[in-house]
């Protein structure tokens, strides 16, 4: 049975706690009173909350993978967001949100979460309202057993922004950000005004898939996707005690400069634990589902405004060729420099391109 919302505000807090008790984390959470719990929003990262209708609940350390609590952000982020903890679509979601204006939505990939797109956050604050969820199984976002096709990833975001207050709105997706915002765009078309998709070339399934045996540059960037598939322990079992490994491995070959020893550590640590290292690998295991799902979807395409962006140094106009059979308004872009990982290696020029693409669904024209 699902918790009601008046019970989430108040367990969202010792959920996170309990969970990182078993992680060995630092934990803090801060729970706001009646009228948070009565949306089934609480606040982690903030200020201390006024006592309202129930007691406020005050930890003397922070909550691992919140805003409070991840390394070297730009200045005065955390004066514009906070995290928050929101009961939508049966799973308590995490999600990091500020900024005022029309909402944008941001749809991290993997292994990442939503610090991945720390860099563009304080500057499109400016003009929208920015929602930064981690997906379901991933950061402080529960991890059920199930779930992880892209139609329940799907309805997971349009339920959290839907409780958030926010019925259409725009869309950013990267790595397999990108296959669930497609996911989101095409299944609830009536609620993405504007979709922008990077660095994948293009849903599983939506178009041909590359070949088992494919060349060694190719094959390097994508042996993980089969190995994640593959729904045995022997997966996590390989990977334990070695994340650094392994997820050092998949930020190396994929092009552009390597990320900074602080944010690698960061993302590291948030799947290294039995229950974070099993859920991280649901997405890719729920594939068949993702592939049998993206073929009916490519049959109608998508009515909104598509942006691709692909890194030069990665998969540069392939993300754009993947979606010319998907929609009927595309632009391309292909940033100069930038690899795979693109909203942070080359914030500024993937901030140009948002701009230029979102201004038409700011200024509603």
């Amino acid at each position: 049975m699902n918790s009601s919302p008046t019970e989430s505000a108040d367990q969202s807090a010792a959920g996170a706690e309990s969970a990182q008790v078993r992680h060995g984390f630092s934990r803090r959470a801060f729970v706001g009173g009646a009228a948070a719990a009565a949306a089934g929003v609480s606040l982690v990262g903030a200020t201390a909350i006024p006592a309202a209708a129930h007691p406020v609940r005050r930890r003397s350390e922070r909550v691992f993978g919140s805003v409070s609590t991840a390394p070297r952000l730009p200045a005065g982020f955390t004066a514009t967001f906070k995290s928050r903890f929101v009961r939508a679509n049966g799973i308590r979601q995490h999600v990091v949100v500020g900024g005022d204006g029309p909402p944008l939505l941001l749809v991290h990939g993997w292994p990442q979460n939503w610090y991945a797109w720390r860099l563009l956050m304080p500057e499109l604050a400016k003009k929208y309202t920015v929602i930064v969820p981690d997906q379901r199984g991933i950061g402080l976002t529960d991890k059920p057993a199930a779930g992880y096709d892209t139609k329940t990833l799907a309805n997971d975001l349009v339920a959290l922004m839907r409780a958030l207050g926010h019925e259409r709105f725009a869309v950013v997706g990267h790595d397999t950000g990108l296959i669930i915002s497609y996911a989101l765009a095409a299944d609830h078309p009536e609620r993405v005004a504007r979709l922008a998709v990077a660095e994948v070339p293009g849903p599983p399934g939506a178009g041909p898939s590359p070949e088992l045996f494919i060349e060694e540059k190719y094959n390097n960037k994508l042996w993980h996707i089969p190995f994640n598939r593959v729904n045995h322990e022997i997966t996590e079992k390989l990977v334990r005690g070695r994340e650094d490994v392994f997820f050092g491995y998949e930020f190396d070959i994929q092009g552009g400069k390597k990320q900074p020893k602080y944010a690698r550590e960061y993302y590291v640590r948030l799947f290294s634990n039995p229950e974070a290292l099993r859920a991280g690998f649901g997405f890719y295991r729920a594939w068949d589902a993702i592939v049998a799902q993206n073929k009916k979807r490519s049959e109608t395409a998508l009515p909104m405004p598509v942006l691709a962006v692909g890194g030069a140094e990665s998969w540069g106009p392939g993300v754009g060729e993947g979606f010319k059979p998907l929609t009927t308004s595309l632009q391309t872009v292909v940033i100069p420099g930038a690899g795979h990982w693109i909203a942070e290696q080359a914030p500024e020029a993937m901030l140009d391109a948002l701009g230029t693409f979102l201004t038409p669904y700011r200024t509603g024209r």
